[in-house]
Order: structure tokens, then C-alpha cells, then sequence
């Protein structure tokens, strides 16, 4: 072992952060846990591991499931992208006639929503294949080891090259795990308990006292926001809802349809313009519902919804993947935004256009 590695190991093997899928010998599981915890708390991600793992056990059930199923799921952990991806590499697999993940870097690679960060995090942990793992929490930890002047981004090669000549060959998952856990819990972004690491004595930023200084930073632009307004659309006690393209934000979940106000648009006009360029329908605007605010997390909404009695035409799925009437009463039996979610206890079960 290198001088860095065995003082990081030995204080994994005594500090190291509990979770439900460490220790879990199976590759599957190992997979989803990781693909859940990119951009997301541990504390987030557990309830919905236990609940994916008790309905969706194996690469099999999960190829076999459909994309309502798989984000319902999901609904609520956010970038969907990671869901749909990991769906589609099941799919992938199972259609290749393979039904466990597969243990080559090359192999399992290959697979749609597989980057640098996920092929090394599954291949060293499951597999013992000595590939570094570089995450949010890793640069942090590296900026500071290396004293890198210059946004971690632009080190990548030097990080890779750094961690190369640092992992353990015996142990490259805990050394890997032992590297985040080491930033999420000493080296911080805020207050970094500095006199308890167990590599300070190879850390260039704690030797000179620049530890503040590090990571440095970039320029944050200030987040765009927009109002937008959406139409509960009533035929009876049905709700015509409608499903976004996967492709883009928050793709394959349904939603209330409607969209941005145009500068000088009114919100009431932004409903019955969306709604016709959406799904070619006419209807007219009703009853106001509420107004919600909501943070995504490189933009922000304010988002206006409307009661909306259905007129005439037949729904049409042209800015939208498909389209649906759906009992008021089963909103919660298909994944939606949690922007919509924040509009549901507003809607009543039955047809407030009923006379």
C-alpha cells in the first residue's frame, strides 16, 4: 500500500458511514444504490432503495417493468434521467439475454447512464477492479490534498492520475467508499475538522494553512425563473393529463398540461394556448386553484393552475409522448412532478363544473 492508503483504510475500517448496501455482496444491488446517490443525500436514497429492491429484486424484473412503474417508483428522488437510463441498461441486458451486471469495466460501460463516475463506483466495489472513483466530494478532498488553484474541473487528468498511484489493488471499493466518506465527514465543505484526518500530514493545503482556500470556486450565474400555468382539464369526474417527451427534463412523467406565459400573456390565455399547441384541444378556463412555488435545481417556477371545463377535440399528442383521461380520485397511481403533487389537495374528486 502507498503511505496515503493504509492511514485511509484503517480509519475506514473504524469510521466508515453505515448504509443499507455496504457489505451487500450483490452486484444488482450495488448498482442501484449508486446510481441513486449521484446529486443525492444518503439519508434520501434509502427509504427508496428498500423500496425499489422490494419491487424490483433483479435486472429481470426491473427489464420487465414499465416506465410508469419504474418512475412512480422514483417519484420524488429527481433527474429522471438516472431512472429511465437505468431502466433502459436492464432492458439492454435482458434483451441480450444477460441477467447479471456485468463484471468488466469495457462491458458494463457500455451501457446507457454508465459515465466515469458509476463504471468506476460499481466496477471497484463489486468487482475489485482498481478504477478510482471522482466525485463532487473526492474533488473537494483533492483540491485540497494537491492544492489545486483552479476550479476541480480542470484537474480531472491530474485527480485520475493522483488516485492511480494511490488505490489499493486489494481494496479498491473501500478505498474508493473511504475517499468519500473521508470528505463527507472530516474534510467538508464548511469547518473541515482538519486535526482528525488521518492524511493530513500529505495534505499541501493543511501544511501551508490555505484549507479555506481550496476548493476553488465558480461563478455562479443567478438561477432564471418563470412563470408558468397549467389547466385541470374536467370531462365528467376525468382529468385529461398528459406525459412529458423522455428526452429533457423530468421526461416520461405526467403532468397537468400548460406551460410559460408569454411576456404580455395573461395566465388564463397562457392555459388555453398551451393546451391547443399540446394536444389540440379547446377548453375554457375556469376557477382559479392555487399558486405554488417551486426550486428545481437550476431554475425556479411559479407555477398558477386553473380548473379548465373540456370543450371540444380530439386530444392529440403533438407537444407532448402521449396523453390520457384518469379519475381524479388515481392522481397518485401515476409519477408526476412534485409541482404538480403540490396542486393535488386543491383538486376536488368530483367535477366542480357540475351543476
Amino acid at each position: 500500500m502507498s503511505s496515503l492508503t493504509a492511514p485511509l483504510l484503517k480509519w475506514y475500517d473504524t469510521e466508515k458511514i453505515s448504509m443499507p448496501w455496504r457489505g451487500d455482496p450483490n452486484p444488482y444491488h450495488i448498482w442501484i444504490s449508486e446510481v441513486m446517490l449521484q446529486q443525492t443525500q444518503i439519508e434520501t436514497v434509502i427509504p427508496y432503495y428498500y423500496r425499489w429492491l422490494e419491487n424490483l429484486p433483479s435486472i429481470e424484473t426491473t427489464a420487465k417493468a414499465s416506465e410508469d412503474f419504474i418512475l412512480k417508483l422514483w417519484e420524488g428522488l429527481g433527474y429522471y434521467a438516472r431512472a429511465r437510463n437505468f431502466h433502459d441498461a436492464c432492458k439492454n441486458l435482458v434483451s441480450n439475454g444477460i441477467y447479471q451486471v456485468p463484471d468488466t469495466p469495457a462491458e458494463f460501460n457500455q451501457l446507457k447512464g454508465v459515465g466515469d463516475y458509476i463504471g468506476a463506483a460499481v466496477q471497484s466495489i463489486a468487482f475489485n477492479h482498481p478504477i478510482p472513483v471522482i466525485d463532487s466530494n473526492v474533488k473537494r478532498l483533492l483540491s485540497r490534498l494537491l492544492e489545486l488553484n483552479g476550479v476541480p474541473d480542470q484537474f480531472k487528468g491530474k485527480m485520475q492520475s493522483y488516485l492511480l498511484s494511490q488505490i489499493s489493488n486489494q481494496r479498491p471499493g473501500d478505498f474508493n467508499q473511504a475517499m468519500m466518506d473521508l470528505a463527507r465527514i472530516i474534510c467538508k465543505p464548511r469547518n473541515p475538522n482538519c486535526p482528525l484526518c488521518p492524511v493530513k500530514r500529505y495534505c499541501g493545503a493543511y501544511a501551508n494553512g490555505t484549507v479555506s482556500d481550496y476548493p476553488k470556486k465558480k461563478i455562479k450565474r443567478p438561477k432564471p425563473h418563470y412563470d408558468i400555468a397549467v389547466g385541470v382539464i374536467w370531462n365528467g369526474n376525468n382529468l385529461l393529463i398528459s406525459k412529458r417527451k423522455s428526452a429533457g427534463l423530468l421526461g416520461g412523467l405526467w403532468e397537468f398540461p400548460g406551460g410559460k406565459v408569454q411576456k404580455n400573456e395573461s395566465s388564463e390565455d397562457c392555459v388555453i394556448r398551451e393546451i391547443k399547441e399540446e394536444l389540440n384541444i379547446t377548453v375554457a378556463v375556469g376557477d382559479y386553484i392555487s399558486t405554488i412555488q417551486h426550486a428545481y435545481t437550476h431554475f425556479s417556477i411559479t407555477m398558477t393552475g386553473y380548473h379548465c371545463r373540456y370543450l371540444d377535440g380530439e386530444p392529440e399528442a403533438i407537444g407532448c409522448a402521449n396523453w390520457k383521461w384518469l379519475n381524479a380520485k388515481d392522481l397518485d397511481t401515476l409519477p408526476f412532478p412534485k409541482a404538480n403533487h403540490k396542486l393535488f389537495d386543491k383538486i376536488p374528486g368530483l367535477n366542480p363544473f357540475n351543476d
